[in-house]
């Protein structure tokens, strides 16, 4: 049954695979290690469709991994600007390095592994998609094909490996590796998956329960606790005041508005804009916007007009937006 399995999702993914600029086409000769490292770190917690223009413009403005290895920190961060989860901008910096000291990529999922920044899926996505591993890469759509396969609840994560791994074919883990994910991202959905058209759908513990969103178990939601700020927007002849955040910790060493600490107090603002809400791993953010007229902290000044290239995360764009949106209201009321 594994073998059969295997067999239909290959012939599944060669008729209908994702055409995506880090990939190579089925069965043909492997991707270069550099795309398919880049791709799976941007794809972390991220959508193709999000990543495919951010992808294209990294590899056109550092198209080889020394190239990568060679910019610096603050360049790296604004290039990554409104992809998220920004500690992965930093560990992409230091895995480059480490990559180009070395003199290329390793070949193995437990040599790749050992470099900054790379968990077990990465390293074993590399692995066998760029250099013919017997890996089993699970990622959150793939475990959740595997689990429906095999009609697994509360799997755990070896347990899942383990199911994956035998259901390898030998000679192409690559191309098995890519069509579990597009399985599970474009018909093994987690709401509302498309069984009728699955290739796998005979022999589907889930697709025969009648209920295979059931399968795995939904984890209870998470409920985040608010944290409230404030960000100073401080202008002068059309430039805004600039800072960099600490090098560690939420959006280490991004350029931001200045502000106040985030606590769960509500901060007091003497002339509020408005506010934007932004909602991180472990909590949500509530941050007002707030006009001042000096400078606060260490920064720079930079033109308005050019904001868009100022490599500002998403929070920080927002809260530009309240106050630019003020500006324009101020000058049409005048």
């Amino acid at each position: 049954m594994t073998a059969n399995t295997a067999a239909r999702l290959m012939q599944h993914y060669v008729d209908n695979f994702r055409r995506l600029p880090w990939r190579a086409k089925p069965g043909s000769a492997a991707p270069d290690p550099y795309r398919v490292w880049l791709s799976e770190v941007m794809l972390q917690q991220t959508t193709v469709a999000a990543v495919i223009p951010r992808f294209e413009r990294f590899v056109e403005r550092w198209p080889t991994i020394h190239a990568l290895a060679a910019a610096s920190d603050e360049d790296i961060l604004s290039e990554w600007a409104g992809l998220g989860y920004y500690a992965r901008a930093r560990s992409l910096a230091a895995c480059a390095r480490e990559i180009a000291r070395r003199g290329g990529f390793p070949k193995t999922s437990a040599e790749l592994r050992a470099l900054p920044g790379l968990g077990e899926y990465t390293a074993a996505a590399v692995a066998a998609i760029a250099f013919g591993e017997q890996a089993a890469a699970v990622d959150t759509n793939v475990a959740r094909v595997i689990s429906r396969l095999n009609g697994l609840k509360t799997p755990n994560r070896a347990e899942i490996q383990e199911l994956t791994l035998a259901m390898v074919p030998a000679g192409s883990p690559g191309d098995f590796a890519q069509a579990l994910m597009d399985l599970g991202a474009t018909i093994c959905r987690s709401k509302s998956p498309l069984c009728n058209t699955c290739p796998l759908a005979e022999g589907c513990a889930a697709y025969a329960s009648g209920d295979p969103e059931l399968f795995p178990a939904p984890r209870p939601k998470r409920i985040r606790p608010i944290r409230r700020g404030v960000a100073y927007w401080i202008e002068r002849d059309r430039h805004v005041w600039l800072v960099r955040r600490p090098a560690m910790g939420l959006l280490g060493g991004m350029a931001a508005l200045p502000g106040s600490d985030w606590s769960e107090r509500v901060p007091t603002t003497a002339r509020p804009l408005g506010t934007v809400s932004h909602t991180f791993t472990h909590f949500r953010l509530e941050l007002a916007v707030e006009r001042r007229s000096r400078p606060v902290g260490e920064g720079w000044w930079y033109p308005i007009e050019r904001l868009a290239d100022a490599g500002l995360p998403t929070l920080y764009r927002r809260a530009a937006e309240v106050a630019l949106r003020s500006d324009e209201a101020v000058r049409s009321a005048a």
